[in-house]
């Protein structure tokens, strides 16, 4: 079996494959858990690999697929998955050394959605302790260290899904699972060069997932391209009794024509704030955007969006981690910092609760306004490439390119896909984000894959 271009081929790649029976899934299976078994410690990425699971899953997928029964696009892939997701069996840690044994004895929503698609799970993935509630301030706030960059093991991976993008970003996985709060998917998958998918808030159930925020928390998928984020989504989307914040709407994945033209909208900010090389990376994107429909340059209504959203995860933050922040086992936690963050969202005044979630629906009806004559909001992903993890996020990371829009979206519950569009200083990737009204996927989904078509950054990985 020829390896030399697994490591980092699609799921649709990889699917071909399989049906022409060039590999078989316990080949597939067996191949990535060698890479997972080897390269994972070494980046800091994974917290267990499941040997014994994925072979098993493997075998009933070359079982089924040699007496044609197919259950759609993943059915034999592997993938990994963020550990704040239960599988039974199988310790689910929250990246935290006081929950480094934890069992919880029932599958995840998405992970029995997965498996039914056919989907071959051979790891949970390493992420930033309690997904980053606590304030952690630098690389080092995971039992499993420092999540490492698959272009430069002295750079930071991002958070909180960590060992998701840099084992997708690594060759690890052909696709994996994060979360995210306020930039927890996107973050990763810029810093790792893959492709990352905020789905709609409530699109994809929580059943099974370790609670941050619940009124915030999102599952999405970290992937190679947009187009494998959409046959992901398209797996793990719908309602689901066991999670009443799931949307009702069935939903599947079906991009627009190529020859479709698209409305964009750009943010008009201060380009000082950006490293040159990001900036330059942004402009040529526009430029192949200009190919693709309209730009039009608009501002966002002025309203407090991080201030509401940093109101909001605090609270609910305090309400999720009650009986822990009042335990000895906080001071477990690895990042200093961790051990006391928590406390201060213990006395936040129930009013300024209130409020926040009042704000935020004003934010929410105004966002949408804004984006309604647009397909999608097109900016950098983030202001610089990855930074070192030697050194506190303070000192190198400016946070989120206009950080209006990125709190707007986490707290508006809105959709956002990154994909990879160069590099910077450094060889580090960079990453442009295309933002789209809530419950839109299959809109920015279409445009991310026409923007793909159109380059070849996706098709860039780190010489292992």
């Amino acid at each position: 079996m020829p390896t030399e271009s697994l490591p980092f081929a699609s799921i649709t790649d990889l699917g071909r494959r399989l049906r022409l029976r060039e590999v078989t899934a316990v080949q597939l299976a067996e191949f990535f858990l060698e890479r997972l078994n080897r390269l994972g410690p070494e980046y800091h990425a994974v917290v267990c690999t499941t040997s014994e699971t994925a072979l098993k899953q493997a075998d009933q997928a070359d079982q089924e697929l040699r007496v044609g029964q197919d259950r759609g696009p993943l059915h034999g892939i592997p993938f990994g998955v963020k550990d704040l997701l239960s599988t039974k069996g199988i310790p689910t840690t929250w990246g935290a050394t006081p929950f480094e044994t934890q069992i919880i004895d029932e599958d995840a929503t998405v992970i029995v959605r997965l498996r039914n698609a056919g989907a071959v799970l051979c790891a949970k993935l390493a992420m930033v302790e309690l997904a980053g509630g606590f304030g952690y301030r630098q690389a080092n706030a995971s039992f499993t260290g420092p999540g490492l960059n698959p272009w430069d093991k002295t750079c930071w991976s991002g958070g909180s899904s960590s060992g998701s993008g840099t084992a997708v970003g690594a060759g690890l996985v052909p696709f994996a699972i994060g979360s995210e709060t306020m930039g927890s998917i996107v973050t990763p998958s810029c810093y790792c060069g893959v492709s990352g998918l905020r789905p709609t808030y409530g699109r994809v159930s929580r059943h099974g997932a370790m609670a941050l925020s619940w009124t915030m928390d999102k599952i999405g998928p970290i992937c190679r391209t947009a187009e494998d984020c959409g046959w992901v989504l398209n797996a793990i989307a719908g309602s689901d009794p066991a999670d009443s914040t799931s949307l009702p709407e069935p939903w599947s994945f079906a991009p627009r024509p190529a020859e479709h033209r698209f409305r964009f909208a750009v943010l008009d900010f201060n380009r000082g704030q950006l490293q040159p090389e990001v900036l330059a990376n942004y402009e040529r994107s526009l430029e192949v955007l200009r190919t693709l429909g309209s730009i039009e340059t608009i501002r966002l209504p002025d309203l407090p969006y991080f201030l509401v959203g940093s109101t909001i995860v605090s609270c609910e933050m305090a309400a999720a981690f009650d009986q822990f922040l009042t335990s000895d086992a906080v001071w477990k936690l690895t990042a200093p910092e961790d051990r006391w963050g928590g406390f201060s969202n213990l006395m936040i005044p129930a009013k300024d609760y209130i409020h926040a979630l009042r704000i935020r629906g004003k934010i929410q009806r105004e966002i949408d306004a804004t984006l309604a004559p647009f397909d999608a909001i097109v900016t950098p992903t983030l202001n610089t490439e990855s930074g070192s993890i030697e050194r506190p996020f303070s000192t190198w990371a400016q946070g989120f390119v206009c950080s209006e829009l990125s709190g707007a979206a986490n707290v508006a519950g809105l959709p956002g896909i990154t994909v990879p569009n160069g590099f910077g200083p450094r060889g580090l990737p960079t990453g442009i984000e295309f933002t789209g009204r809530a419950f839109d996927e299959n809109q920015i989904l279409s445009i991310a894959k026409a923007y793909q078509q159109q380059t070849d950054w996706h098709n860039r990985h780190p010489p292992l």
